[in-house]
């Protein structure tokens, strides 16, 4: 297992985040996937076998099951050099402040996590998405509330667009308050738009990126075609969105190929692209059962040759392309990264 410092922390994660999403099984999270806690105890344990060191939930799945079953499954004692993320912003109840970014709701939802993870400190606290309505300000003041109490050790955020970001780091260094660390994305061969703004945003600040549902729920590892709707899709779970199905399938078809090339899963192949993008710290991988995420671990030591990259780069590039006037730079000059290139054709 590769690790990698998260952004400009001394944080070291490994490359593969365990996603726990499936953890519970209850309300609109029934569709993603029921994990119980003996399953869960399994699971987390191959996880820590094969070097993943950090841990991401929600105070939102499952209506916090999801944090009870990996308090139960941790046994209320911190393996050797396990690390937890969990996030807060959502609606959780029916009360007026059961949702937001408020200092009310979120340093109530952080003391409320400690305690269903059976932890005094959450090591990466996102705020999960953004809210319109509290100010930045008064967040970004609770974070750092949160750090000084010792219940957080660092910060990040989630689902934020490219201003957004560089609102809450700009509100952070004037005010010298913990600044986020990294930034939680949706990024996949299907839906790159993260290269316009949050990867170039990601290298410019120093956050490392953390990217979920990194198979797009399933639609990337392989296992279905043109006419079989994956099972979330069935279940009536619509994230992440498709615009393209026909360039959707028509990436399927090249990691398929590669795939069996190289005699491994599509799926490895999907996230062994990811981790070499730029910024990319770890990939959250979430399973429906233990099969699915052994075959998810073992994308960890894949290693793409440049060709292969390229035939990916090529079929899933953005239907967009990049303003010319301030992408016209190489990767190599940027990044490092000799086999990247931004210019008309995007990253």
């Amino acid at each position: 297992m590769e690790y990698r410092t998260l952004g400009r922390s001394g944080l070291k994660v490994s490359t593969l985040t365990m996603g726990t999403m499936t953890f519970g099984g209850a309300g609109a999270f029934a569709a993603v996937g029921k994990t119980d806690l003996a399953e869960a105890k399994r699971m987390i344990d191959m996880c820590i076998d094969a070097g993943i060191n950090l841990i991401d939930t929600a105070n939102v799945y499952s209506n916090g099951i999801s944090e009870e079953i990996i308090g139960e499954a941790l046994g209320g004692k911190r393996k050797a050099d396990v690390l937890i993320a969990s996030k807060a912003r959502m609606r959780i109840g029916n009360g007026p402040n059961d949702e937001g970014l408020s200092r009310h709701h979120l340093i109530r939802e952080c003391e409320r996590s400690l305690k269903r993870l059976k932890t005094d400190v959450i090591d990466i606290y996102f705020l999960h998405e953004w809210d319109g309505v509290t100010p930045l300000e008064e967040t970004m003041a609770a974070l750092d509330t949160l750090v000084g109490q010792g219940k957080v050790r660092y910060v990040g955020c989630s689902n934020y667009s490219g201003w957004q970001v560089m609102k809450g780091l700009g509100i952070s260094d004037r005010s010298h308050q913990p600044r986020f660390v990294t930034q939680q994305i949706h990024y996949t061969l299907e839906a790159r738009e993260a290269e316009y703004e949050l990867l170039p945003i990601s290298v410019d600040q120093g956050l490392g990126v953390l990217v979920w549902s990194p198979l797009a729920g399933g639609l990337l590892s392989g296992k279905y075609h043109r006419d079989s709707p994956t099972a979330r899709q069935v279940g009536g779970w619509s994230e992440p969105p498709i615009r393209d199905e026909d360039r959707l399938w028509r990436i399927v078809d090249v990691l398929n190929e590669i795939g069996k090339a190289r005699g491994v899963s599509a799926a490895q192949v999907a996230l062994a692209w990811l981790l070499g993008r730029p910024a990319v710290a770890s990939l959250v991988i979430g399973a429906r059962n233990e099969t699915q995420l052994k075959d998810n671990i073992a994308a960890a030591s894949l290693t793409l040759s440049f060709d292969e990259r390229q035939r990916l780069d090529a079929v899933s590039r953005p239907p967009v392309l990049y303003p010319y006037w301030h992408q016209q730079f190489t990767a190599k000059e940027r990044f490092g990264a000799a086999d990247l290139v931004l210019d008309r054709s995007g990253l």
